[in-house]
């Protein structure tokens, strides 16, 4: 029955329901954003190096754990030997300082950590979130209203300090990057559950969504059908934007020393060990730091560009206000232009009157002649 409600909707109303035709949209306004196409670009790169890092490393003959102390100038306190911190056909990136192990291994490896930890967060969070949020929305008062208070306490819980909190007091044993993507999808799933029940509570008064109401659907199969396809562009495009933030709090909990422990390779781990190395070796921080930047400047740009892909209206609302700005300038144009002429035609109106009440004036005194004229004569 709601089916047929949405397939019977005026022609241009957005259903919320994707489709092929879709999907072809949204790549096509995608295509259309220079800047997101160039984000997404650095983004596969980036999945590419860290997915075939083995790969890659192998080429280079290189590892991200092996010592290399020929490397090492120990009498200048562990600086690479060579220009530019060891670079080489050997090490491309050269090594790091008092170890010598090759940066490009590390890097490449660590992309596959702070990735990975950042995606699996974000599918915590977006999973908790619309489950929380879903839920609120479709549930009674007092469902409503439990559910809404725990996520302002999530939200007003300091992400850094719990995540220091709990990554202390876990045991070392635990997969660390499993963990930490554990502890900050499970703490900072809050803003999430918040947009998603805002969106549901709007598509619950739909006509769709009442129809499939009174045909009989329960709560799930209504927000399985009905409402998560609607929800499908706001969540996309949090997600898509939650993706960098999870990057710089796993980066933020490594330099801090609770995050991925050594020998695991983690850009944040890697700027940690780089602070006391800026002025001998100035790559070692400027790689992990410069990879850092890249990446989330990257993901917030691809965001954003999803997001627009997503929802146009949002991109033109610029464009239509410009647009109606100019259609309202042009009818008060052209209003102003028919005044003026309206108050010329009343004006010639009013010298043409002017014209007639002189010529009646000289018809009167033409008559007032002739009259005496007769008088004259009958005398």
């Amino acid at each position: 029955m709601s089916e047929a409600l949405v397939a019977s909707r005026a022609p241009g109303t957005d259903t919320s329901v994707p489709g092929v035709s879709g999907a072809r949209q949204f790549w096509r306004r995608l295509r259309a954003q220079r800047a997101a196409l160039v984000a997404a670009g650095i983004v596969a790169l980036l999945v590419l190096v860290a997915l075939a890092a083995p790969l890659l490393t192998a080429i280079e003959g290189q590892d991200p754990t092996t010592y290399h102390p020929s490397l090492i100038d120990s009498a200048r306190g562990g600086v690479p030997v060579g220009s530019l911190g060891g670079i080489g056909g050997d090490h491309w990136l050269g090594v790091e300082p008092q170890t010598g192990r090759d940066l490009f291994a590390r890097l490449a490896y660590g992309a596959r950590v702070s990735l990975g930890v950042a995606l699996a967060a974000t599918l915590v969070q977006v999973f908790i979130g619309v489950v929380v949020g879903v839920a609120a929305a479709l549930g009674n008062r007092w469902v409503d209203q439990l559910l809404s208070r725990a996520t302002d306490i999530i939200v007003a819980m300091p992400l850094m300090i719990m995540s220091l909190a709990l990554l202390a007091i876990v045991p070392s044993s635990f997969p660390r990057p499993v963990l930490v993507a554990l502890v900050i999808g499970l703490i900072a799933w809050g803003n999430i559950a918040k947009i998603v029940r805002a969106q549901t509570l709007t598509l619950k008064e739909l006509d769709y969504v009442s129809a499939a109401r009174l045909s009989g659907w329960g709560a799930w199969r209504i927000a399985r059908r009905e409402l998560l396809p609607g929800l499908a562009a706001p969540v996309i495009t949090y997600s898509a934007l939650l993706v960098p933030q999870n990057i710089s709090v796993e980066a933020a909990l490594s330099f801090l020393g609770v995050g991925v422990k050594p020998p695991t390779p983690s850009w944040g781990q890697m700027l940690t060990a780089a602070d006391v190395w800026y002025q001998a070796a100035p790559q070692y921080l400027l790689l992990p730091a410069g990879a850092l930047f890249v990446t989330v400047l990257a993901l917030t740009v691809l965001g954003d560009g999803v997001r627009t892909a997503l929802d146009p209206r949002a991109a033109s609302r610029l464009r239509v206000g410009t647009g109606r700005r100019r259609e309202a300038m042009a009818d008060a144009g052209a209003s102003a232009g028919a005044t003026t002429a309206d108050a010329g035609a009343g004006t010639v109106h009013a010298s043409s009157g002017t014209v007639h009440a002189s010529s009646g004036s000289a018809d009167a005194s033409t008559g007032s002649a002739d009259a005496s004229a007769t008088k004259e004569a009958k005398a």
